[in-house]
């Protein structure tokens, strides 16, 4: 598995999670999308970070832990009253059949035997539990960020899919994220030279967050954005 991030990286991450508009907003589709899941019960959030998702899923009645690659950012979900372990999303340390709903936002994109991941993720699921996964999409989007944060691949529609049906879930829905900033995101990108990840001025990251917001509210998920979103069940 290449190595999902720098820990100088992960460490900025987990400082930007809580008021950062890219990641305030993921938090709020996936507490949108916890209305399909019936009931609650163990979540597995795959590649937490600090934690900021698995909050959202302890905020709505789950059980959920929090499973890090990372020594130091599982220490730091940790410290903040999560439960965590230090895993690889290729060998998950739980039981088959075990997860209610398991989450993987920006994490497949980091490991060269992504199949592997998947496979995994549709082993701890019970029969009618959800996956929520969400990937850099687009090879035309490519740049120093994505070497950087340490990404093998970004996706396509018909690759993701492929990947999680070959897996044994049955994906119920693929949408594009991020549609109205794609333009300023692929013009950033063609002078990236390294990670985009950084503080945002209070201005910009409201403004910024006033974009992605509407999104919620225009139909434009079938055309191409920065993200794949994908919510899939086991049969």
């Amino acid at each position: 598995m290449k190595e999902a991030m720098k820990p100088a990286e992960l460490q900025l991450l987990t400082s930007l999670e809580d008021h950062h508009w890219w990641y305030r907003e993921r938090r709020a589709i996936l507490a949108r999308q916890l209305r399909h899941v019936p009931g609650t019960g163990r979540a597995l959030d795959i590649g937490a970070a600090g934690g900021g998702n698995t909050r959202v899923l302890q905020a709505h009645g789950w059980q959920a832990v929090a499973l890090e690659y990372s020594d130091s950012v599982a220490d730091v979900a940790s410290a903040r009253g999560i439960s965590a372990i230090r895993a690889d999303a290729r060998d998950l340390p739980l039981a088959s059949a075990s997860c209610g709903l398991v989450t993987a936002f920006d994490i497949l994109e980091h490991i060269d035997e992504d199949y592997l991941a998947a496979a995994e993720i549709a082993r701890v699921l019970r029969p009618g539990g959800m996956a929520l996964i969400a990937v850099p999409c687009d090879m035309a989007l490519w740049s120093a960020h994505d070497d950087e944060v340490g990404h093998v691949r970004r996706y396509d529609r018909a690759g993701l899919v492929a990947l999680i049906q070959k897996a044994g879930l049955a994906v119920e829905q693929i949408w594009s994220w991020n549609v109205l900033l794609r333009p300023v995101v692929a013009l950033r990108r063609r002078s990236s030279t390294g990670s985009d990840l950084s503080e945002v001025p209070p201005l910009v990251n409201g403004m910024l967050t006033s974009v992605i917001v509407a999104e919620r509210y225009l139909p434009v998920r079938s055309l191409p954005g920065v993200s794949l979103f994908l919510r899939a069940r086991r049969p």
